[in-house]
């Protein structure tokens, strides 16, 4: 693949390492960037094409990376600005692109600006948080609710005024709606382009831009108890704003000034609302991720559905992109079960598409349930109890059978699976057939397969548990059929116009195998087939 190609990430595979949980190489429980390092070949040995880092920016931890107190320096936990370096030369050697967290929308409240914002309502950094007085007759300006559980609003003593966190306290806004922020964030983006990296993925876009009068959002007609209580309201005024566009779209062009580079947008939205993050003409976000195969309810007929809405609904031009797991949602092995795990695996590799994998999934490690006493998570101290600890998905990598699964020499910073003995990379990488190999196999021939990467995508009317659709381009195509049950299931093939042999089966033992009038799946099987 040509990396100086303006659309290297179109025809690529992302691949998205959560540092603390990757490799640690200095024996104090948390992974680091000279872990990453070390562990660079097995990355390219996967056939990824991008590495997607979440934050490794100086940080008090209070959101694990995601509260930063200096936006151009590496945090000590992860390394030094040399390991960086050598991360990203490396990175580049072995043709493998690098994407930073860009986390734009809030800053920690230890960051220098907001030391000095809060320091006095005259000082020129005032304006670059979101400050209110409190309500008539005092109290919390508005009814804006924290993501992370209870008001969005944190009274500030010494200046008698709120100001506004959509996550933690130790998360204030940045007032998007101020050119010098802007300008500065811009810097920030301009620093890390010099140095080199490939892109950014935006954590929190849709955020940036609050209503300029600040009105009460509308309470939620569908809230169900049980459910985290900042969806007892709609954030009609507190996210998804119009003007929020301008801002990706100037974060676009300072991307664009860089060449080959990609910006992309991490966006919990409904799919009507999620295509405007693409922007005017193509102007925004390349890549607004779509989450859709996270929530979505696992039947052939709801991903189907899925697939054409989203199909359907794509700006002309614009390139569309899937995702199945990521360090803040339930690992996709414990969503679907083990054995469709390798299905949704097919899927993910087969679709139009740019795919994102999570670290780990390529092995099946699944969601492990944290005791109380393990908990790391802010969300789920603060709204503990009904299921939205993000611990879980976030446990270390499992390299070997040894004591700490070759992740460290010291216990990590939360615990692992005691199936690691067995689900390692040692030892599915061993195993021929195992849903390590799957990836592999399945990532390889996505390369060697143009229709897989270019070509456009066919759904082809199927029964039950089936899922069928074809992938055509320059007079080439396959034919990709899950089954997403577990039973067995036969396809007549003068109905679907198979070719004669398959390609590839989600269990690894099918290869070359000729088809005579009718495919046969297994229960939870998945096939790829050449098509006429």
């Amino acid at each position: 693949m040509a990396h100086d190609n303006e659309n290297w990430w179109r025809d690529g595979i992302f691949y998205q390492i959560y540092p603390r949980s990757f490799q640690d190489s200095d024996g104090d429980g948390v992974g680091d960037l000279a872990g990453i390092l070390k562990r660079l070949p097995y990355v390219k040995s996967l056939g990824v094409d991008a590495i997607w880092l979440s934050p490794i920016f100086p940080s008090p931890m209070a959101d694990f990376g995601y509260d930063i107190s200096d936006y151009v320096g590496i945090e000590p936990l992860f390394g030094t600005m040399a390991d960086f370096d050598a991360l990203l030369a490396a990175a580049h050697d072995n043709g493998l692109k690098l994407i930073l967290d860009l986390v734009p929308n809030h800053t920690s409240d230890q960051h220098p600006w907001f030391a000095l914002s809060r320091s006095s309502r005259d000082n020129p950094k005032r304006d670059w948080y979101i400050w209110r007085d409190p309500a008539p007759g005092g109290g919390v300006p508005n009814n804006w609710l924290s993501e992370f559980g209870g008001s969005a609003w944190a009274f500030d003593e010494a200046t008698g005024q709120y100001y506004y966190h959509a996550f933690l306290a130790q998360q204030p806004d940045l007032n998007w709606r101020n050119p010098d922020v802007r300008a500065a964030i811009y810097d920030v983006m301009r620093f890390w382009l010099d140095k080199g990296v490939d892109g950014f993925r935006v954590d929190v876009i849709w955020h940036l831009i609050k209503d300029a009068e600040f009105r009460d959002n509308p309470a939620n007609p569908h809230y169900v108890e049980g459910r985290p209580p900042n969806e007892k309201i709609l954030t009609q005024y507190s996210t998804d704003q119009p003007e929020v566009h301008d801002v990706i779209a100037e974060m676009r062009r300072v991307t664009d000034s860089y060449g080959a580079r990609v910006l992309i947008g991490e966006i919990y939205l409904p799919l009507h609302r999620l295509m405007a993050y693409y922007g005017n003409d193509l102007t925004g976000a390349q890549m607004p991720f779509n989450f859709a195969l996270l929530s979505t309810f696992w039947s052939a007929r709801s991903i189907e559905k899925i697939i054409e809405d989203y199909e359907k609904a794509l700006p002309r031009g614009a390139w569309p992109n899937w995702v199945l797991g990521n360090h803040d949602r339930p690992r996709v092995a414990s969503r679907v079960g083990p054995e469709q795990a390798r299905v949704a695996a097919m899927l993910l590799l087969t679709l139009r598409g740019t795919p994102t994998l999570y670290y780990g999934d390529e092995i099946g490690m699944h969601q492990l349930a944290i005791a109380p006493e393990d908990v790391r998570d802010p969300f789920e101290k603060n709204v503990p109890g009904i299921g939205v600890g993000r611990d879980g998905c976030r446990t270390p990598m499992q390299w070997d059978s040894s004591n700490f699964a070759g992740f460290s020499q010291a216990r990590p910073w939360l615990p692992l699976p005691e199936d690691h003995i067995r689900e390692n990379v040692a030892n599915l990488e061993a195993d021929p057939r195992s849903i390590l190999s799957l990836y592999k196999r399945l990532i390889g021939l996505r390369k060697s397969c143009p229709p897989l990467v270019t070509g456009d995508y066919h759904p082809i009317a199927a029964q039950g548990d089936l899922l069928i659709y074809r992938r055509a381009a320059g007079g080439k195509a396959v034919i990709v059929a899950l089954n997403l049950g577990s039973d067995p299931v036969a396809v007549t093939t003068s109905a679907i116009r198979f070719g004669s042999s398959i390609l590839l089966s989600t269990f690894l033992d099918r290869e070359g195998e000729e088809i005579e009038g009718v495919l046969d799946l297994r229960g939870n099987e998945g096939l790829v087939v050449a098509a006429p």
